[in-house]
C-alpha cells in the first residue's frame, strides 16, 4: 500500500484549517481516510470561543476513530456522531446556533478486503480509480448550483473595477445571500454542529475490485482542475499517482503566484489552504 499526504496554508501567518489522516487499524483490516476542509469566517463574531483549526482537529480525530473502530455503522451515521462528539466538547461554553459556528467540508472514505464506502459533503472531492484506469471524482455541486439570481451577483461584481467601493459593495452582497443558504434548504451543506447533515452527504460504495487508488483534494487543492484548468481529474490523478500529492500543491501555488490578482482566473483568495491524500490499494 502507497500512502502519501500534503498540506500546506494559504497564507503562512495563518494557521492552516485543512485536516488530512489516514487510519490503518491494527488488526489490519482495511483503513480509513479524512479530509476536512475548514470554512474561514468572515471577521466578526462567530459566537465560538475556538478556532477552525481546532474544530476540524476534533472533527477530524473523531472520524478517524470511529471509522476504524466501529465497522458496523455506515459512513453517515459515523459522520452524525463525530459532530455530535465534537459540538459536546464545546456546547457549554459556545452559541453552537450561530450560523457561522465553525465548520468543514468533509471526504470520508473506508475500505476493507471486499468493499471501498465513501461520503462527501460540500466541496472538496474524492477521485476513485478503477483497474481499466478509469477515474471517477465524486463532488458535491450544491454549493455550484446556487439560484441564479446569487451567481449573478458575482458575475457582475466580476465587471466592476477592480478595488472600487462598487465591486466591494456587490461582493458583501454576494456573499450575504451564499450565507443565507448555507445549511439551508435549497442551499449547500457543511458539517457544523448538527448531526443530521451526516443525512445529506453524496455516499456510495463500490466493490473492492474495482477500485486500485483513490485520492481527496480540498479545493484549494482542487484549483488545478476548477479553477486553473490545468487538466480534468483523470490528469490530476495521473500526475499525484506519478508525483504525488506535493507536486500538485507546488503547482497550484506555481498558478497562483502567476494570476495574484485574479485577472486571468476569479477566486476568492489569492492563496487558499490546499491538502491531498493519495491511497493507492
Amino acid at each position: 500500500m502507497r500512502i502519501e499526504l500534503a498540506t500546506e496554508p494559504g497564507d503562512p501567518d495563518r494557521p492552516n484549517e485543512d485536516y488530512a489522516s489516514v487510519a490503518l487499524p491494527a488488526s489490519g483490516r482495511g483503513g480509513s481516510l479524512v479530509l476536512l476542509d475548514g470554512v474561514t469566517p468572515p471577521p466578526g463574531d462567530d459566537g465560538c470561543l475556538h478556532s477552525v483549526p481546532w474544530f476540524t482537529a476534533r472533527l477530524g480525530g473523531a472520524l478517524g476513530e470511529l471509522s476504524v473502530s466501529l465497522r458496523d455503522l455506515t459512513l453517515p451515521e459515523i459522520l452524525s456522531a463525530a459532530i455530535a462528539r465534537t459540538a459536546d466538547a464545546h456546547r457549554e461554553t459556545c452559541d453552537l446556533s450561530h450560523p457561522r459556528t465553525p465548520q468543514a467540508t468533509v471526504v470520508l472514505a473506508r475500505w476493507d478486503a471486499e468493499r471501498v464506502e465513501y461520503l462527501v459533503l460540500s466541496d472538496s472531492a474524492l477521485l476513485l480509480a478503477s483497474p481499466d484506469g478509469t477515474v471517477d471524482a465524486v463532488l458535491d455541486r450544491r454549493l455550484d448550483e446556487l439560484p441564479p439570481a446569487v451567481r449573478a451577483l458575482a458575475a457582475e461584481a466580476r465587471t466592476l473595477p477592480r478595488g472600487s467601493a462598487e465591486r466591494q459593495a456587490k461582493r458583501r452582497e454576494y456573499a450575504t445571500a451564499v450565507e443565507a443558504l448555507r445549511n439551508a434548504e435549497g442551499g449547500f451543506f457543511t458539517a457544523a454542529a448538527d448531526p443530521s447533515v451526516a443525512d445529506l452527504a453524496l455516499t456510495g460504495e463500490l466493490p473492492r475490485s474495482r477500485v486500485t487508488a483513490l485520492a481527496a483534494l480540498t479545493d484549494g487543492a482542487g484549483r488545478w482542475v476548477e479553477t486553473f484548468r490545468a487538466g480534468g481529474w483523470a490528469d490530476c490523478f495521473a500526475l499525484l499517482r506519478k508525483d504525488g500529492p506535493h507536486e500538485l500543491v507546488d503547482r497550484v501555488r506555481e498558478l497562483e503566484t502567476a494570476d495574484p490578482d485574479g485577472t486571468a482566473f476569479p477566486r476568492g483568495k489569492r492563496h487558499d489552504d490546499a491538502a491531498v491524500v493519495y491511497v493507492q490499494l
